[in-house]
């Protein structure tokens, strides 16, 4: 084998995570769905889940097309949906090699108007279930993790949780902030028993989510942005799959900004 060969392998080898069993909650969709193909693009079995049985159900069915994905619709605003997506993991697999925690929600309004019933179903939904859910996949998570090559856990925050957002999305903001601080402590904790956690802040993505502040700002946030573009699907499928693989095996603790260098430009 020549030398060229041999960087080639060695460098599928270390961005290689065909054959890992992956679950990504909020998987039909936006960020989620750019995850999830990614890893089924790349050999992964991967479980998607979402409150919508037939969005969930079509999803999968479409991007089996290109390798494993398998439904398991699940509202994880509630523990029992959460406890439910876990069991019939469980079920089928002996273990789970990644966990994307990326389902979440947003609530935008004036600052007088802004509902206190907001930070509840926020909140409830971008941290707390995030914890919650990592709980219940633990059994699977530490039967996926080797010498070298620890299960992953990969909590999905914002840019709006590292700087101060322009819109008025109180409760989001706060909770992205909070995703941020809680992937640091559960790093701490899970490292130990053979588990990595990282964290994603993305910055303009479309999606669902970000459909009305594109639709609304979309030039100005292209002229802030130093790479002067919005992300794309691979790119963020790209830190997901760098973070799942040997390659990112070290990286335990961090946030990583995926936004063209916005969350670092200076301010005016």
């Amino acid at each position: 084998m020549d030398s060229k060969d041999s960087g080639r392998r060695i460098t599928q080898d270390l961005f290689s995570i065909a054959g890992k069993v992956a679950v990504v909650t909020g998987g039909s969709r936006g960020i989620g769905l750019m995850i999830a193909r990614g890893f089924v693009e790349s050999g992964a079995k991967v479980y998607i889940s979402s409150r919508k049985k037939e969005v969930c159900d079509q999803v999968a069915a479409d991007l089996s097309k290109m390798g494993t994905c398998i439904s398991v619709p699940a509202d994880l605003s509630a523990e029992a949906g959460i406890k439910a997506l876990a069991d019939a993991v469980a079920a089928t697999e002996k273990a789970v090699h990644i966990l994307v925690n990326n389902a979440g929600t947003n609530w935008g309004a004036p600052l007088e108007k802004y509902p206190e019933s907001a930070w509840d179903k926020v909140h409830d939904l971008n941290v707390k279930a995030i914890f919650v859910t990592t709980q219940h996949f633990l059994p699977l998570l530490e039967k996926g993790g080797r010498a070298g090559d620890p299960a992953r856990v990969i909590n999905i925050g914002s840019i709006d949780g590292i700087r101060v957002p322009f819109v008025e999305n109180f409760a989001y903001s706060a909770s992205k902030a909070a995703v941020h601080h809680l992937t640091r402590v559960l790093a701490q904790h899970l490292g130990k028993r053979g588990i990595s956690v990282n964290a994603i802040a993305p910055g303009p993505f479309e999606s669902k989510m970000t459909e009305w502040l594109l639709n609304t700002f979309k030039p100005a946030i292209v002229a802030a942005c130093p790479l002067g573009r919005i992300g794309t699907p691979e790119d963020m499928a790209g830190i997901a799959i760098y973070l799942s693989s040997r390659a990112g095996a070290y990286l335990n603790g961090v946030v990583i900004p995926v936004d063209g260098g916005i969350s670092t430009k200076p301010s005016a």
